[in-house]
């Protein structure tokens, strides 16, 4: 089942900016990663999922149902990148105040049960021995955890976060990234939108990358990063300078860049190629020229070098 579907989804102000004809689906049970630069249109992308703006064109359906359907959106947590809380309300006050948002009565919230859920709440995301303090003395990071505690509240299908790490320091992150896994065990589908991309590197199943207002690319992680091409290193022996336009004269479409090399004759090259028999014929080559090959691998593709390379090629660049 997938619990986001969207087709040509589009929303703008006035003519400008916002996301325009995004389809995109995301599988129940994963953890989906938002990627793009600054002004991508991914909250717009998000606050639509959310009910928040409604799109100027296209259809979307959250949880099987229609955008912004009262069904969908009670099974739906929702932590928004800007937010604030009433200075003078503690945790305890907040989530409350949120259970009665989510639809339930004033009297179901302060019963027993509802007190064990603001409690096993709290705990999760480590807030439990500042549940009667005044949240006006909450650092970013405390705040932050309390509202990841809000979005989770109400034991939501889909939760929706929207840079829920941006002002949490290492060990916070650490924390979130394992509750996000604990979450995902527990059958919840996560919806990230992150600058973060170690975080979408560590947590991600799928992810999509949006630009101007445009989906790039989407799918599995892994895939996106392997359909990037393959960089190949080298290591030799014998190396001189006049070696490397002697190479490249021979090599075909496989152009070899030096990374770095020594008054002893060692080097380091790189080189972009379409399979490992491109990789082999390199490999030939330097030995018929004369060098000593002591080492040769691909080099691991990461989410960084990907998200660069999209970039670059949007903008006319070269991927390096």
């Amino acid at each position: 089942m997938m619990i986001i579907e969207t087709d040509r989804l589009t929303k703008s102000y006035n003519g400008r900016g916002g996301c325009r004809g995004i389809t995109l689906q995301v599988p129940e049970g994963c953890i989906f990663g938002l990627l793009g630069p600054n002004g991508a249109g991914k909250s717009t992308f998000v606050k639509m999922l959310a009910g928040l703006h409604r799109p100027d064109s296209g259809r979307a359906s959250v949880l099987g149902l229609p955008l912004g359907r009262p069904e969908a959106r009670r099974q739906l947590g929702y932590l928004p990148e800007l937010f604030r809380f009433q200075d003078w309300l503690t945790p305890e006050e907040v989530l409350r105040f949120h259970g009665q948002l989510g639809g339930l009565r004033p009297q179901e919230t302060h019963s027993q049960d509802f007190r064990l859920r603001i409690r096993d709440s709290l705990e999760l995301v480590g807030l439990s021995d500042a549940a009667e303090r005044r949240v006006g003395g909450f650092s970013k990071g405390m705040q932050q955890r309390l509202g990841l505690a809000a979005a989770l509240l109400l034991d939501p299908k889909l939760v929706i976060l929207d840079e829920p790490a941006s002002a949490l320091d290492p060990i916070g992150r650490y924390e979130i990234r394992s509750l996000l896994k604990r979450l995902q065990g527990r059958g919840v589908t996560v919806f990230l939108n992150t600058h973060l991309l170690e975080d979408v590197e560590e947590l991600c199943d799928e992810a999509a990358f949006l630009y101007e207002g445009e989906l790039l690319a989407s799918g599995p992680l892994r895939e996106l990063l392997s359909g990037t091409g393959d960089n190949w290193r080298f290591r030799v022996g014998g190396w001189l300078p006049e070696t490397l336009s002697e190479l490249n004269d021979s090599s075909g479409n496989a152009l070899l860049r030096l990374i770095d090399s020594d008054e002893s004759g060692n080097a380091h090259l790189s080189a972009r190629v379409t399979d490992r028999e491109q990789a082999g014929y390199l490999c030939s080559l330097f030995i018929r020229s004369g060098l000593t090959l002591y080492e040769s691998g691909p080099e691991p593709n990461n989410l960084e070098a990907w998200f660069l390379q999209m970039v670059k090629s949007r903008q006319g660049g070269i991927p390096q």
